[in-house]
């Protein structure tokens, strides 16, 4: 059922006057559709049709009701059946209610008012779940990766394949990469493609969590255990029970919590602050960071039984300047999305900002891509964006000059002719900067055949 569609209702009833009853009441909401049969035959053969909600009596001429039940639920399991019964027998209503009715009946003269009553629960709750399906649906899409993590390089290629096998299994997952290649959408990407897809997904930046709040933010607390806790509060490992647990930046885990942490995963369960009781959690672990833990194990900066506890399936996110074109295909899939989403005109890169961006080094990485482009998308002045419309970072300026395929020597060449302008043609500083004689700047600049200025020489 849509959520704005009529609600169908099925009615079965073998005595007419009673039939007519429930079919006018059940009319009175110009949201149901209605349909009634006198026999459980009758409705047996209409089911097909998927009603959202069926009233059954208890005792139709060739069927009881908990017979009926069962064969209701096989066809349509998703519908609420509603028994209605002439004695109040309390036995028969839980019985009922067993096989999974939705509510119990008895006939009565307050009948009209407890049907439409329950009707009204049946129709919020359907709203309810096809919002929530609808919701579902969207975020699978939403975090396909094939569509979410953009790109057609090797590098890219490699991750799908990686991606492909996280989400079959239920392996630990550790991921790792420079800041801003996207290692949240990456985790988002395994839970919302996995088996757990319609668990939880609870994502923790470790870093950000104070140190005298770490244990209750991830085990919970108990009611007075501290200062402030005025209530009891599930931890995280709680709330993504069933589902999944993102533990970003776990390289920034002060060592004493990473002992804690070991053992809940060791043990599989938590305890919360101020109590004794050990919490069982069932949740697979997703953990990320921009360092290099192995070398932090090395260092003594992190457990190295953590470190091969959290290891699993390592997937490293490739960086930017790695993924060759994709930089173009991210950066026109950034630029219609912010049109789309300022109600805009859709803007198109020139090939002169597509050689700009190609030859950047994207210290930031994506996410230092999507400003750029969003940017640009703003000052450019018409639907095309050119190159002064794209403001790369002026921290990263030699990447622009090796945005070509040249020999070595011209590359050097123009290295040089950087260092000259950067630092007013003054040779002796820029020989000390590149750690090379004057004499190589002069005879570069020869062979050249540029005119040598030396008015910043000192």
């Amino acid at each position: 059922m849509e959520e704005n569609s009529a609600l169908k209702v099925f009615v079965v009833e073998d005595n007419e006057w009673y039939r007519k009853l429930l079919v006018h009441t059940v009319s009175l909401n110009p949201d149901y559709e209605v349909s009634s049969f006198e026999t459980a035959k009758d409705l047996i053969a209409a089911l097909d049709l998927q009603p959202d909600v069926i009233t059954v009596d208890y005792r139709l001429p060739d069927m009881l009701g908990t017979e009926l039940i069962p064969k209701i639920r096989e066809v349509c399991p998703e519908a609420a059946i509603i028994a209605i019964s002439e004695q109040e027998d309390i036995e028969t209503a839980v019985e009922l209610l067993k096989l999974g009715a939705y509510d119990y009946i008895v006939k009565s003269n307050d009948i009209r008012n407890r049907l439409l009553n329950t009707m009204q629960h049946v129709q919020k709750q359907s709203k309810l779940i096809k919002r929530i399906e609808t919701l579902e649906k969207e975020v699978q899409v939403k975090y396909d990766f094939e569509q979410t993590i953009i790109g057609q390089s090797p590098a890219v290629v490699r991750l799908f394949g990686l991606l492909q096998k996280a989400i079959t299994t239920n392996i630990t997952v550790s991921i790792s990469g420079e800041t801003g290649t996207g290692k949240e959408v990456a985790a988002k990407a395994i839970h919302y493609n996995s088996p757990n897809k319609n668990k939880p997904f609870v994502a923790v930046n470790v870093a950000a969590i104070p140190k005298e709040l770490f244990e209750s933010e991830l085990f919970g607390h108990e009611k007075g255990s501290f200062t402030g806790a005025h209530t009891m509060r599930k931890g995280k490992f709680e709330e993504a029970d069933g589902g999944t647990l993102f533990l970003d930046e776990i390289g920034e885990m002060d060592l004493i919590f990473q002992a804690k942490l070991l053992r809940a995963l060791q043990e599989r369960e938590i305890t919360r602050v101020g109590s004794n009781t050990a919490i069982s959690f069932n949740c697979r672990i997703i953990v990320a960071t921009h360092k290099n833990l192995l070398e932090e194990v090395r260092n003594g900066n992190f457990r190295e039984d953590l470190y091969y506890r959290l290891f699993g399936l390592p997937i490293e996110l490739p960086p930017l300047r790695d993924r060759d074109k994709d930089v173009i295909l991210l950066g026109t899939t950034f630029i219609k999305r912010f049109c789309a989403e300022n109600n805009m005109e859709e803007k198109k890169l020139t090939s002169g900002a597509q050689q700009k961006l190609l030859s950047y080094h994207w210290p930031g990485n994506i996410r230092e891509l999507k400003s750029v482009v969003e940017l640009a998308t703003v000052l450019s002045s018409n639907e095309m964006i050119e190159p002064d419309d794209v403001m790369l970072s002026a921290t990263n300026v030699l990447p622009d000059v090796l945005g070509e395929e040249l020999t070595l020597r011209a590359y050097n060449r123009r290295i040089v002719q950087l260092y000259l302008s950067k630092y007013n043609n003054n040779t002796k500083l820029v020989a000390e900067k590149l750690d090379i004689g004057q004499t190589t700047i002069y005879r570069m600049l020869k062979e050249e055949q540029e005119p040598l200025s030396s008015s910043g020489e000192e």
